[in-house]
């Protein structure tokens, strides 16, 4: 079952959105942003606190409570995790599943435990990953602004062995740009495991989410500025798709 998913970038409490994960802006309250989403007919909603991390601190699992109290499908959240407890706490304050980036890299064994505790369905690996001069991808953390120095694809192959239940990729190339997913990132990715992938990163037309369906083997696509600003709605995107009339 193909999913669209819409993403609230998080700073201070606000909904938020960059280019290439720099030149944030507000653009407007959460739950209202959740509420209608929900309406539209969105499949699951995706919460991303994305400077929690470089912060050094949790994510505001106040707002994932109050998200979850709108909302009536799943709702997935990252940032700030770094432990086990903190997966604990988001899945208790209204989280179906957590993401989880910077702390897997860091310790790869949390990945492990976290699918031992918790089961591989409630755990996502969340990757940014830019393109290197030579074709390859490498992987960032602490909200993008660090290369990790550790190549994608080993790293999600390595990841779905230790439990990751599914991987969210960012393209920090195509971040914010509207003109399209990396549907290159996306075809080796799709290649390399066998856990459902979402696209993340470039949405700007409908054209783009029929492109990355039809052209990788994504399960799921994810998309922030062209909902927030009304390009075009979630129940648009389904009727487009010809999945509703």
């Amino acid at each position: 079952m193909k999913r669209i998913i819409p993403c609230l970038d998080m700073k201070d409490g606000k909904v938020v959105k960059g280019v290439n994960f720099v030149g944030i802006k507000e653009v407007g309250d959460p739950v209202e942003f959740a509420r209608k989403y929900c309406g539209d007919g969105a499949d699951e909603l995706t919460i991303l606190d994305i400077t929690a991390t470089v912060e050094g601190r949790k994510s505001n699992l106040e707002i994932v409570g109050r998200v979850k109290e709108a909302i009536n499908i799943p709702l997935a959240m990252g940032g700030g995790i770094r432990r086990l407890s903190d997966i604990e706490d988001a899945l208790r304050a209204g989280a179906d599943k957590v993401g989880i980036n910077t702390a897997a890299i860091k310790d790869k064994n949390l990945l492990k435990e976290a699918a031992r505790e918790f089961g591989s369905d409630k755990i996502i690996l969340a990757v940014d990953a830019k393109r290197k001069g030579d074709g390859t991808y490498s992987v960032y953390i602490n909200g993008g602004r660090d290369d990790s120095g550790i190549e994608l694809v080993g790293w999600v192959k390595e990841a779905e062995q230790l439990g990751a239940g599914e991987l969210l990729p960012t393209s920090m190339d195509t971040d914010g740009m509207t003109g399209g997913y990396d549907i290159e990132l996306y075809n080796r990715i799709c290649d390399a495991v066998k856990i459902p992938v979402t696209a993340s990163g470039g949405c700007g037309k409908l054209e783009d989410i029929k492109e990355v369906f039809d052209k990788t083997g994504v399960d799921a696509v994810l998309a922030a500025s062209v909902f927030h600003y009304g390009t075009f709605t979630v129940r648009d995107v389904k009727q487009y798709l010809g999945w509703i009339k």
